[in-house]
């Protein structure tokens, strides 16, 4: 102990002197006061300034950072509508071309109708036509043959109630059952 008592009583700086004490303390309260009234002031000022734009910044991000999820929560409901609209106009769409494609067969089908109902017309048709050639090659047929056998003795009003005759002998419905 003695060490540490020799060094502090053998320095100058350690020494309390009474009247440098009062100049220190006089200078340091002058010192403050200066800087309070135009350094800390300012300085303070400064510092409450940039803390006033951090919370103004802190508040515009907060408030963008709202508006941007409105906004994406409006473009979700902006697709979700759009997916819709599109899946209906899909829907329409399919609906329309089976209802054309159903036009489409039932088209088809009355004309394959028509048309086979035309051609049986035009069968049924073309069978009288023929039955009727056979009738008259038939009468005329027998005729000849009447003619060769009675050459001449008939007159005209007995050679048609033969041919008459021999056309009601005739089965002509064989001739039209074969047919179908």
């Amino acid at each position: 102990m003695q060490l540490s008592t020799m060094l502090f009583s053998s320095s100058p700086l350690v020494k309390v002197i009474p009247g440098l004490m009062i100049w220190t303390l006089i200078a340091f309260a002058i010192t403050f006061f200066v800087l309070k009234r135009y350094a800390f002031g300012p300085i303070q000022k400064l510092i409450d300034e940039r803390r006033e734009r951090i919370r103004q910044s802190v508040e515009e991000a907060d408030r963008v950072r709202e508006e941007a999820r409105s906004l994406l929560e409006e473009h979700k409901a902006l697709i979700g509508q759009a997916r819709s609209e599109a899946e209906s106009i899909l829907a329409e769409a399919r609906k329309i071309a089976d209802a054309q494609q159903q036009r489409m067969r039932e088209e088809t089908e009355e004309d394959r109708k028509r048309r086979l109902e035309e051609t049986e017309r035009q069968i049924q048709q073309a069978t009288v036509q023929a039955l009727a050639e056979i009738r008259n090659e038939v009468a005329n047929q027998a005729l000849l043959a009447a003619e060769k056998i009675t050459r001449g003795a008939l007159t005209d009003k007995d050679q048609q109630r033969l041919i008459d005759e021999a056309l009601a002998e005739i089965d002509f419905s064989q001739l039209e059952g074969s047919r179908t």
